[in-house]
């Protein structure tokens, strides 16, 4: 089975610090990398969610070892106050944001141009496709999705090109290409990069899946509950980064204080032996009473 390297694990850890009884709430499941770490780390419990179906066989796993400690839903973590219920507080939720190794590396989910698939995008329970969006967004629609959530400057020049080829897109290479054929390549970043990027973000609402489920932890936090989230692109980043900042700044100012001021990065080390770690950033906040 294809591993998945939790991004900065340690440092997660660290700030969560896991204590004997407590609840934690593992939002991205993925290979179970941040669940194996808490649950050995303290006799605590999880409730996991994932909305990709191709973690269900290692959540089946997870529950096998770990019995009642464990508990695995097939959903969005935007869902979390229907899975925790009412009568549940938690002492910790973690979410990992970036798009896993089980994702990338499958031609047949269509996130990488590295490979030729459909153009799908979908990370699970999702009701539309990358291709659905470029077939049946206006250029100028298609065009703001590539700037807004790609923050590609070439938005306008990548959407004409594709509408004027969409006959001839067939899969992500025939895709990557007609946006390679009018974007002149920069350093080091193919040019497909940020509409890729874009694309994936509309499929899957991932801004809003995440201001929701950020919105509906706080009233499931026990006193000293943690908010952790790993970041891995600028626009999320920014969604963590100013709802940590109205918390602390708003009516609520005096019922939480940040985990770190800055977020935390990881080091040459971890990003030397897992590439897709150096876009990482880790924030955090606690609740105080």
């Amino acid at each position: 089975m294809l591993q998945h390297i939790p991004v900065l694990l340690k440092e997660v850890l660290a700030m969560l610090s896991p204590k004997d009884g407590g609840v934690y709430f593992d939002g991205t499941f993925g290979g179970g990398g941040y669940t194996k770490a808490i649950l050995d780390a303290a006799d605590c419990r999880i409730i996991a969610t994932d909305r990709d179906p191709y973690v269900k066989s290692i959540a089946e796993e997870f529950k096998s070892a770990y019995k009642k400690r464990f508990d695995f839903f097939h959903a969005k973590f935007s869902d979390i106050k229907s899975i925790v219920g009412s009568n549940e507080k938690l002492d910790g939720i973690i979410l990992d944001l970036g798009v896993s190794n089980f994702q990338l590396v499958d031609p047949s989910r269509g996130f990488s141009f590295s490979f030729s698939g459909p153009i799908d995008m979908g990370m699970g329970l999702c009701n539309r496709t990358a291709l659905d969006v470029i077939k049946k967004s206006s250029e100028r629609n298609l065009a703001d999705i590539i700037y807004q959530l790609g923050e590609e400057h070439s938005s306008r020049k990548i959407a004409k090109n594709i509408k004027m080829n969409l006959k001839n897109i067939k899969n992500t290479e025939d895709l990557a290409n007609v946006i390679r054929s009018c974007v002149r390549k920069t350093g080091r970043i193919d040019p497909a990069t940020k509409t890729f990027q874009a694309l994936r973000i509309f499929v899957n609402e991932e801004l809003s899946e995440l201001e929701k489920v950020l919105h509906d932890s706080v009233d499931l936090l026990n006193i000293d509950g943690k908010i952790i989230v790993v970041s891995f692109h600028s626009l999320e980043d920014r969604v963590v980064k100013f709802f940590f900042r109205d918390l602390i700044r708003g009516d609520n100012r005096s019922k939480f204080k940040l985990l770190t001021k800055k977020p935390i990065t990881s080091s040459s080390l971890e990003i030397s032996s897992n590439r897709r770690s150096r876009s990482a950033k880790l924030r955090g906040i606690y609740m105080l009473q």
